[in-house]
């Protein structure tokens, strides 16, 4: 790994900021959960990405934890179990991070913990697609937040493409996946432009539209989904595609959460309409 690379010397075992509080999910409308209840709604909550439910113990109690929007205790929780626990750090500490953490460099740095962790699994298991997504989440969004032209000039742009590409070859139902990379190519084009992002990158606009549409078809209730469709039509085609794309916020905005993520996902979508 070249040494520009700002995610080298990964400290793949540095836990979270515990002598620092994690901000709170703000919502009291927020769905929770006990264990019995969380396995009960995994499919709703999990069957896009594939992930089998834990078994019945502490895991499983900081999955819920998770879902109720306690994120800081699930990650604490997480940790605990080793690699068992990777899955749920990882997807606790990015969702916190991307949506919760008010300090930039607290939240650059929770990414880089994510993908550093995510990344030392994928040495070890190649093929584990949830290390995958989730390397590729943080890598981007910690991508988004050094700006998108620095990170694709680093090489992190190609990391997020592979790594999701890979995913979706081995999970073809990932619909999370196919969300993810329809973003890397509109990103791209809208960064460096429809020439230079196919020439180099490989982006094209029709690629990230048929991605889009695929990962909603996989999980038509997606509020992410919904809110990164509506972004990328604006990236790619700008004002000519408005009112698609509010549609899609309204869209969003109306769906009934199905836990804290989705909670913040479906805040979002309501200030996206407002603005």
């Amino acid at each position: 790994m070249p040494p520009s690379d700002p995610l080298s010397s990964p400290p793949v075992d540095a836990p979270p900021p515990s002598a620092e509080i994690w901000a709170r999910q703000p919502y009291r409308d927020t769905p929770r959960f006990d264990a019995a209840g969380l396995l009960e709604h995994w499919p709703r909550l999990h069957g896009s990405q594939g992930l089998p439910p834990p078994p019945p113990g502490p895991l499983a109690d900081g999955w819920a934890l998770y879902h109720s929007g306690d994120f800081q205790e699930a990650v604490t929780i997480a940790l605990q179990h080793g690699s068992a626990g990777l899955p749920l750090a990882n997807e606790a500490t990015a969702i916190y991070a991307n949506y919760l953490e008010p300090r930039e460099g607290a939240r650059l740095a929770l990414f880089r913990q994510v993908a550093e962790r995510a990344a030392a699994q994928v040495e070890v298991e190649p093929d584990n697609c949830h290390a995958l997504y989730w390397q590729a989440y943080a890598l981007g969004r910690y991508g988004q937040g050094i700006s998108v032209a620095r990170a694709l000039a680093q090489g992190l742009g190609t990391r997020v493409k592979n790594a999701l590409e890979r995913v979706i070859q081995l999970q073809p139902h990932h619909a999370d996946a196919h969300v993810a990379l329809a973003i890397f190519h509109a990103e791209v084009i809208d960064k460096v432009g429809a020439l230079v992002g196919r020439m180099t990158y490989g982006a094209r606009a029709e690629t990230a539209i048929e991605l889009f549409e695929r990962g909603l078809q996989l999980n038509p209730q997606s509020a992410a989904g919904l809110i990164e469709y509506a972004r990328g039509l604006l990236m790619l085609e700008g004002d000519a595609r408005m009112a698609e794309a509010m549609r899609l916020y309204e869209r969003a905005a109306n769906l009934e959460p199905a836990d804290a993520r989705e909670r913040l996902d479906v805040e979002l979508a309501r200030a996206g309409l407002s603005d």
